[in-house]
């Protein structure tokens, strides 16, 4: 009976001294690790939701950069830093799920090494083709490729990519066949695909307005479940008979394992009210991508659950082995 109260009394005390280190959580500057190159689109919108965020917690949040092996370096850097609360990661779908179906062992475990805090964004992708193609329609462009087998291809930025997959799935789904064409980056794809070296590029529609401003790219299709707020008139996969084809590349922040709960939670709250924010939300739009509110807890997890499940039928569909 003394050991069993004693071993209550310890619980206790440590439930009791986590909450007070939660309450003056934080007392210091927040480092917020975003583990890809400063200047683009992840960074940028990373720096949005920090400004407001340091606001909310009245401390400094902190964009610190750490690029290298598609987000797995920063993430390293996360899992194996002091879990206090004071550094966090910038999530996507490569390091909390992809990547487990891509390479035969990691540094990390998703499920065990991070505690997924809140959703932050997700952003769907257009299919892109040029506007003197002699398909004008996304049912034109199947219809073509199935009377034309094996002479089509594809841009992705390498295997297991978000370009990749995306195109993948609408392949399994339409039943037609393309060349995957990898390549180092977006910029000499979009180059290749205007001058119809590549068939057809699935991406962000930040990277593609301007090409479709200027009449030389023309969207097809998008890969969210709903239309882009600024792009409205470009219909979605499931409108046009192909359900199936719904991929977005998303983010979440997320804490190093042994994080204390309460300051989850806290981060969780603040990082939630941030998103709310009229300028941040003015951003997301404006980027093509959607905010994920409320995407926390429970939720949160039943999301990664789900985005696991699919991700590993996408990989296997696609013949993927991993490295």
């Amino acid at each position: 009976m003394k050991l069993v109260t004693a071993v209550a009394v310890a619980i206790a005390s440590l439930f009791v001294a986590a909450a007070a280190e939660a309450q003056d959580y934080p007392s210091r500057p927040i480092t917020w690790v975003v583990p890809f190159p400063p200047g683009g689109v992840t960074d940028n919108g990373a720096r949005t939701v920090a400004k407001v965020l340091s606001e909310k917690l009245g401390q400094p949040v902190i964009i610190e950069n750490k690029p290298g092996a598609g987000g797995i370096v920063g993430t390293e850097y996360v899992v194996n830093s002091k879990p206090d609360g004071y550094t966090f990661l910038y999530a996507s779908n490569g390091a909390l799920v992809t990547y487990q179906f891509l390479y035969k062992k990691l540094s990390y475990d998703p499920q065990t090494s991070l505690i997924p805090v809140h959703g932050m964004a997700d952003s769907p992708m257009l299919m892109m083709v040029r506007s003197d193609a002699p398909y004008k329609t996304l049912a034109e462009f199947v219809d073509y490729a199935k009377k034309n087998p094996d002479k089509m291809n594809y841009f992705s930025v390498g295997n297991g990519s978000t370009q990749h997959l995306a195109t993948e799935l609408l392949l399994k789904e339409a039943g037609i066949k393309m060349a995957h064409i990898p390549y180092k980056g977006t910029s000499p794809g979009l180059t290749d695909l205007l001058g119809g070296v590549i068939d057809v590029m699935f991406d962000y529609a930040v990277v593609m307005k301007p090409q479709i401003d200027a009449g030389k790219l023309r969207p097809l299709a998008v890969t969210g479940a709903k239309r882009l707020a600024n792009m409205p008139d470009v219909p979605t996969f499931a409108e046009q008979g192909y359900p199936g084809v719904v991929f977005t590349a998303w983010a979440t922040i997320v804490f190093p394992a042994g994080v204390p709960q309460p300051i989850v939670d806290k981060l969780a709250t603040a990082f939630g009210q941030s998103l709310e924010d009229p300028g941040v939300v003015k951003y997301f739009q404006d980027q093509g991508a959607g905010i994920m509110q409320g995407v926390r807890g429970e939720k949160l997890a039943d999301f990664l659950a789900t985005e696991k499940v699919k991700m590993k039928k996408i990989v296997e569909q696609a013949g993927i082995q991993p490295e």
